[in-house]
């Protein structure tokens, strides 16, 4: 099936008991065993079913099926955010004394997991100058679990070289693990570049309408974890935590998502509440349609910044003149969402006044939304970086972030130039 038959149809056709055509809402926290000798088989993953919410539940199961598919992926774990799908991302294959590679251009979010958190549990994270292949092969060791990046990264708009740090991961015995949140499914799937696992952050364009928090970790199903069965102990001995299962033994090549389940999402809880699910279940549907309007609306901001004699410069790698670009030929057929950056002539004072006189626009920190949202990532999402980390993640005290909706071109672009008259 085609993505916009995906989105509507993947995991779900009518509810069996019921007949239902929409998802159910299963607001429940636990489910009956039929004996003593199912909840056993259950717990020693024999068999499926249900346990408990936190671990599982079927309107989220719906939703894990549906990312699965679009990812092109064979599971997938739904979570209560996109931070939590980082987070056990790592965590399901990294330990004290451990450490993973990651690119510098992060989501700021993310870069504070990685920089700050991370490293207080035992687990380093080395950031590479830039991301090419010279400069993040100098960071591998033979206690590095993983190569990180996003796919378009956030706010930075920068777009990674998938296929070749999916070689770079190979070589050094690890999986690269690729942050799709910006691209999503619809115009980047990483899974078919290489990339072993992908997260996302379901809260944003997958969602669409801004309403529910929500992360998903897919499994490519692809890693070959017992080659590497030192390494990866955590997948390839037995689980102390989950009463001695071996999880490439029990799961086979789920066995990444298996442990992510019942170790990580298990023991700490960030787990997706169903309603939450049945919102997000309700975006996609509509993801495919909204992606191509986001991102012709996206390219025609992108033009008119790009000609205003106030704008000192304009970050979308769909411009013919981005350095990115012929990676978004390459990974997104040209259409790199809809996340740009721009810079006003005047520095930070000049981009205030342009952000306070918005108007459609809304002043926020999300992105994804089918409405235009506009942040200062100085102020905002970065707020807590040096000047030095700052300047790592290219983020500059005159940068507005601009997240183009599907609005008519037309308001949007009147949005703007009103702000930037009152800039000026």
């Amino acid at each position: 099936m085609k993505d916009e038959t995906l989105a509507i149809h993947a995991g779900f056709k009518a509810d069996p008991e019921t007949k239902a055509v929409s998802v159910p809402i299963y607001q429940t926290v636990a489910y009956a065993f039929d004996d003593a000798q199912h909840g056993a088989d259950l717990f020693n993953l024999e068999v499926q079913g249900n346990i408990y919410t936190r671990i599982m539940n079927p309107t989220t199961d719906v939703l894990e099926q549906r990312c699965a598919q679009l990812e092109e992926g064979i599971a997938a774990l739904a979570v209560s955010a996109g931070s939590a799908a980082v987070n056990y991302s790592i965590l399901n294959i990294a330990e004290q004394g451990h450490n993973i590679v990651s690119v510098p251009l992060l989501y700021g979010g993310t870069y504070t997991l990685f920089k700050h958190m991370l490293p207080r549990q035992g687990i380093e994270v080395r950031f590479g100058k830039d991301d090419s292949v010279a400069e993040l092969a100098k960071l591998f060791d033979d206690k590095t679990q993983a190569l990180f990046c996003e796919s378009i990264g956030n706010p930075a708009g920068n777009i990674v070289d998938i296929e070749a740090l999916t070689d770079l991961a190979h070589e050094n015995g690890v999986p690269l693990i690729v942050d799709n949140t910006v691209a999503t499914p619809v115009l980047t799937k990483p899974i078919e570049w290489g990339a072993d696992v992908v997260v996302n952050s379901l809260t944003k364009y997958m969602a669409g309408h801004g309403n529910s928090l929500g992360g998903v970790i897919v499994d490519g199903g692809e890693f070959p974890w017992t080659k590497h069965a030192d390494k990866f102990h955590m997948l390839t001995q037995p689980e102390p935590s989950y009463h001695g299962v071996v999880y490439t033994e029990a799961l086979g090549a789920a066995a990444y998502i298996g442990r992510a389940r019942t170790v990580a999402l298990r023991n700490t809880g960030s787990a997706l509440s169903p309603m939450n699910a049945f919102l997000i279940l309700q975006g996609i549907q509509t993801l495919p349609l909204r992606m191509e309007r986001h991102c012709d609306n996206a390219l025609a901001v992108a033009k008119y910044l790009q000609e205003h004699p106030q704008v000192a410069w304009v970050n979308y790698a769909g411009l013919p003149d981005s350095p990115y670009f012929d990676l978004a030929q390459k990974y997104a057929n040209g259409k790199p969402s809809a996340l740009m950056t721009f810079g006003i002539k005047g520095g930070f004072d000049a981009g205030v006044k342009f952000y306070d006189a918005l108007n459609m626009f809304l002043r926020l920190v999300n992105i994804g939304d089918t409405k235009s949202l506009a942040a200062h990532p100085a102020s905002t999402t970065h707020r807590q970086l040096s000047d030095e980390e700052l300047d790592a993640a290219r983020v500059t005290p005159d940068m507005i972030r601009l997240c183009i909706g599907i609005e008519h071109i037309d308001d949007i672009i009147a949005d703007l130039d009103q702000a930037l008259a009152a800039a000026a």
